[in-house]
């Protein structure tokens, strides 16, 4: 039976600490692969911070692409104008590779955990993979629900302080992502001019 993680997300843009914790996350786990899945509307976030689709899509080509280990799915973007919703991709992804021939590993961090009473519903996560935690700067454990924290596998990660928020708002002020992100995944940004007029 393979193994395979989820690791979903806005990747707005995806950025080196993605790819760190991936591939640590994957040695932990043995996992045979892990699946990158931009979303396409995230319900948590303001759709005015986010770029579109398929730009986003195409900067984690640019960000994974190279490793064999990783795979970008384009199955929540397909959706255009559907919410992503964590549950449904994961029903889809079962009926896709079977649900006898393969194991699921939903990769998300603490503050995600905070928020899974959010969901859409949370419980079904648990039947559909093994949920993975992973530590995340400025988040703590004790405060999840302990009716969550009783059902998933904490994972300790390299505490990277890097994010998306950041990244824009370097941008945004003219400052250099140089190793914040691929060379490749920089210069998509700036020949998309993506970014810089958000506000």
């Amino acid at each position: 039976m393979r193994r395979i993680g989820i690791f979903g997300g806005t990747f707005n843009p995806p950025h080196i600490a993605h790819s760190i914790v991936a591939t640590n996350v994957m040695e932990q786990v043995s996992l045979d692969k892990i699946l990158i899945i931009p979303s396409s509307i995230p319900p948590l976030k303001e759709a005015i911070e986010v770029a579109p689709s398929l730009h986003r899509y195409n900067m984690c080509n640019l960000a994974f692409g190279a490793d064999e280990h990783f795979e970008v799915s384009d199955i929540e973007i397909k959706k255009k104008s559907a919410v992503s919703y964590t549950v449904d991709t994961l029903l889809e992804l079962r009926n896709l590779y079977g649900p006898n021939n393969v194991k699921f590993y939903l990769i998300i961090g603490i503050d995600q955990l905070l928020a899974l009473d959010k969901w859409k519903t949370p419980d079904k996560l648990f039947l559909l993979s093994e949920v993975l935690v992973i530590n995340r700067p400025g988040f703590l454990i004790h405060n999840a629900e302990k009716k969550y924290l009783d059902k998933v596998k904490l994972l300790s990660v390299p505490n990277l302080d890097i994010s998306s928020t950041m990244i824009r708002e370097y941008l945004r002020k003219g400052r250099s992502i140089k190793y914040l992100v691929l060379p490749e995944v920089e210069k998509y940004i700036r020949e998309n001019k993506l970014y810089v007029t958000i506000k």
